[in-house]
């Protein structure tokens, strides 16, 4: 792709969100968040994420064997904790994968996969509501001005999952991290998308909100709608990853698990999304697809010349670092340094005229549905600015 050029984007955001009903996604600090411009994307570069998604989700799929070997689940690092959960969900389709992002950088040779985001993806509410709300706000919006159909991805995906599931009460519980605001927003999006596609009640709450019994007649997981007013649910909607919940809440783990296999709650995105959310991915897929034009030389072993090096379950782009002939140069810092490390092939991302940095984030629910940027003058982390696009 060549150089990212930029549409200025006028109006406050903010009342343009609520012009569409969607007040409840704003967060106080999105006039910072959310850029005051947009990437303007012609529709075949557009056209070719969007394709590029759906076709590495179909090699990610390829890529595992059935059945699951134990030397695939310890090289992707997965607690053995959730390896039986793994394997029950990989089996069962009712186990239904709803959604997760591509992160790709867009070379000159065409978009290249950097990671998926396979298990708890956010920038939902940045994707899906506000920068469509930005050219709304700048007078720019129609139907074909935006590829952006992740409400209705989440929607088609969230019924499926619903009709897959028929012995289970249609009522759904969003958990996320405490004291996150971000993390409530995203389950916002989805609880919204979940009560449109059938679900007869929708709850979110922090996850340590969440009550989980194995005995009696109080089996199941439950959530105060009030005090002293408790439901209980069969559909779980968790932004909390699986290995956090196995390495901090192993009894609360293995009591879901139970619970899971007892056929008394289903949980989204399933265990087997670890398949693809750990980074060694990455080098099992290109062992597997050498030379797949959509994908990057990468190795649990170093790499010779210019690559990136990140941890297998890292997150939010901590202790993700440059490496040049073995030498690391920059880096971001994080908490998952002791973590074993992936390589990867380094891919420059677009730049606009100011030298920041661009990566694309695609999202899949189902398909290729959506596309949104990050940018920023350095490594892309789940801190840097969000950036609107414009077809055209």
């Amino acid at each position: 792709m060549p150089d990212i050029s930029l549409l200025p984007l006028s109006g406050d955001v903010t009342p343009a969100v609520r012009s569409l009903g969607w007040d409840w996604v704003v967060e106080e600090d999105c006039q910072n968040y959310v850029a005051r411009e947009a990437v303007q994307l012609p529709e075949a570069e557009a056209d070719a994420l969007l394709e590029a998604a759906d076709t590495l989700y179909e090699l990610l799929l390829q890529s595992i064997p059935d059945p699951i070997p134990d030397t695939l689940l310890r090289l992707l690092a997965i607690p053995e904790l959730l390896w039986p959960a793994v394997r029950h969900s990989w089996n069962d389709d009712r186990h239904w994968h709803l959604y997760g992002r591509f992160d790709l950088a867009q070379t000159p040779e065409g978009p290249k996969l950097l990671e998926f985001n396979a298990d708890t993806a956010t920038s939902i509410p940045e994707t899906a509501v506000v920068q469509w709300a930005s050219l709304v706000a700048a007078g720019q919006a129609s139907d074909d001005r935006q590829a952006n159909g992740l409400f209705e991805g989440l929607q088609a995906q969230l019924t499926e999952w619903l009709q897959r599931n028929p012995d289970l009460p249609p009522t759904l519980l969003l958990v996320h991290l405490p004291d996150s605001a971000e993390d409530a927003a995203n389950c916002a999006v989805v609880a919204e998308a979940a009560a449109e596609a059938g679900f007869e009640h929708v709850h979110i709450c922090s996850v340590d909100a969440m009550q989980v019994s194995v005995a009696g007649e109080e089996r199941g997981v439950w959530a105060e709608q009030a005090p002293e007013q408790w439901r209980q649910y069969g559909f779980l909607f968790k932004l909390v990853p699986w290995e956090i919940l196995a390495a901090e809440e192993p009894e609360l783990t293995a009591d879901l698990l139970q619970l899971l296999q007892s056929r008394d709650l289903i949980i989204a995105n399933p265990a087997y999304t670890l398949l693809f959310q750990s980074k060694a991915i990455l080098a099992w897929l290109w062992q597997c697809f050498p030379q797949h034009p959509l994908l990057l030389d990468a190795s649990l072993s170093e790499l010779p010349g210019h690559s990136v090096r990140k941890p297998l379950l890292g997150r939010e782009g901590q202790n993700v670092t440059e490496m040049n002939a073995g030498r690391p140069g920059q880096g971001v810092e994080g908490e998952f340094a002791g973590q074993t490390q992936v390589y990867q092939r380094f891919a420059k991302l677009p730049q606009d005229a100011q030298q920041r940095f661009y990566q694309a984030g695609v999202f899949w629910a189902g398909s290729g549905c959506a596309i949104g940027f990050r940018r920023a003058a350095g490594f892309i982390t789940n801190l840097s600015e969000f950036v609107p696009h414009v077809l055209g």
